[in-house]
């Protein structure tokens, strides 16, 4: 009798043993995340785990996958990795003519910086700008950078080398006005008019600011060109004592090789073991995309009039012209991407015209006529910095920019990258896609799957991810993040998008 009662008592314990087991909190989530390998942003191995959001936070991370949960909404994601959002550092777009950026939601990307390359909104008032934005509810979060070009322009500076004591002191204003709106920093792009015509001295200066203000500096450099690139690392770093720094689309033009690719990375090495907090950005292309003035010289270029510079030296200006493209692996390199000629290169319209290059680009497109993609870095070189741990994934790109980066950047890393060349594990290569972006630009509360942080998420399979952009056709979505959801919401389902937008103007909490 006593083994019998014994035996019922062992066997109630197993029973309340395993129901206490499988007990849940008391919490309906919004969503449940089920069973998902997750990859958390940090680097470090994945992990099984259910994830759970409430309104737009990640709630709740158990890696007990044997527990149970009640939620609006269950997802099994059992065959699929779950990583946070993509994160990329240098985008472009206008968030209020056209808010859907499809272009980066198919590839994964849910927040983007914008400000690059020294333009940000002509506005002295910022705030203003961005509560615009707040009200058009954009498809992707926007972390916004002020420009030195722009701040230039606005402050009467413009094209003076050598600003006024009171040019300065207006400049410097309109720099800390934005980071009161809620910046992250600023961005220069001194290979560009008018941020060209500054100096060593105004930029510390105004690199100063933007340490006071806890910010960042992002640059596009004065000069990528292999023999000048190192000089223009070290013009970033000296603003580096007083502020981080970031090297945007880290590249060297006409450089080659792995062993060139550690010479430059060994500035920002060496940069980093004194001090200075230094990093950069890299997208997966060799072809470069700006404006054609790139290729013309800084004497045909405003201030100066170009009329004047074709009808006293134009002889002058062919040669020029036919030096510049020859050294940029010749008129086939030069890929127009927009105005009349898009989609055409240099030798075709050449051809077409039956005249030289170097006459087509003075006498009908000129130097602000077109923009353009330039087929002028190499493979290898390019593929040694991505290596480096302080470089991080961006895209340069937009929705309407006629090169595949701005579709297809994120999802050529994991395609290219992890799947056939093994460049880096998946962990390593989501890491430089969110929780290294984010802790590079000040974001917070974003870059990682962690309890208390946005709810900005991926779910895909890494051997469906597909870039199907080309140079030929640019603006095709990307494929395989068949699963976004933006600050908790579902942004894409099933490689279908929402028709409502949930990402946000995000604001820098700043001292």
């Amino acid at each position: 009798m006593l083994s019998r009662f014994l035996s019922f008592l062992l066997l109630t314990c197993l029973f309340f043993s395993c129901n206490e087991a499988q007990k849940t909190d008391d919490t309906t989530y919004d969503l449940w995340i089920k069973n998902a390998k997750v990859i958390d942003g940090t680097g470090s191995e994945s992990y099984r785990a259910h994830v759970l959001v409430l309104n737009d936070t990640i709630a709740k991370i158990e890696k007990d996958t044997t527990l149970e949960f009640l939620a609006q909404e269950q997802v099994d994601a059992a065959k699929k990795v779950l990583t946070p959002g993509f994160i990329d550092t240098h985008g472009h777009g206008d968030p209020i003519e056209s808010p859907e950026f499809k272009n980066f939601l198919a590839m994964g990307v849910t927040t983007i910086a914008l400000g690059q390359d020294g333009y940000s909104p002509r506005e002295k008032d910022l705030s203003g700008w961005m509560q615009k934005v707040d009200s058009v509810n954009a498809g992707v979060n926007i972390a916004m950078f002020v420009g030195h070009n722009s701040i230039r322009q606005l402050s009467g500076v413009n094209y003076e080398e050598v600003p006024s004591e009171e040019g300065l002191a207006e400049m410097k204003s309109l720099l800390n006005n934005a980071f009161d709106a809620g910046v992250f920093g600023m961005t220069s792009g001194l290979e560009y008019n008018p941020g060209s015509f500054s100096k060593k001295e105004e930029l510390e200066e105004l690199a100063k600011v933007v340490g006071e203000r806890d910010g960042l500096i992002m640059s596009h450099m004065r000069d990528e060109d292999d023999t000048e690139v190192e000089q223009s690392i070290r013009e970033l770093l000296s603003q580096g004592k007083y502020c981080p720094v970031h090297v945007s689309h880290i590249k060297s033009v006409y450089g080659k090789g792995e062993e060139r690719g550690k010479e430059i990375l060994s500035l920002l090495d060496s940069a980093k073991a004194e001090g200075v907090e230094v990093t950069a950005d890299l997208y997966p292309y060799t072809a470069s995309y700006t404006g054609i003035a790139i290729v013309f010289p800084d004497w045909a270029k405003k201030p100066h009039d170009f009329d004047e510079v074709v009808a006293n030296r134009k002889t002058e200006l062919q040669e020029f012209l036919r030096n510049k493209i020859a050294q940029r692996n010749g008129p086939e390199a030069t890929l127009i991407g927009s105005g009349e000629f898009a989609g055409k290169n240099l030798k075709e319209i050449s051809e077409e015209l039956n005249k030289p290059f170097e006459d087509v680009l003075i006498e009908d497109i000129g130097p602000y006529g077109a923009s353009g993609a330039y087929f002028i870095m190499d493979e290898t070189l390019q593929k040694t910095l991505v290596q480096s741990d302080l470089v991080n994934i961006c895209s340069d790109g937009s929705p309407t920019m006629r090169h595949p980066r701005g579709y297809g950047s994120f999802a050529k890393v994991i395609e290219t990258y992890v799947n056939d060349d093994g460049l880096f594990t998946l962990e390593e290569a989501v890491h430089k896609m969110t929780g290294l972006a984010a802790k590079t630009m000040g974001l917070q509360s974003r870059g990682l799957i962690q309890e208390g942080l946005k709810a900005d998420l991926l779910l895909f399979d890494p051997a469906k991810v597909k870039a199907t952009a080309t140079f030929e056709n640019p603006h095709q979505l990307a494929e395989g993040f068949d699963e976004v959801w933006v600050n908790g919401k579902r942004a894409v389902t099933n490689a279908q998008f929402s028709e409502e937008r949930f990402g946000q103007m995000l604001r820098k909490q700043i001292p």
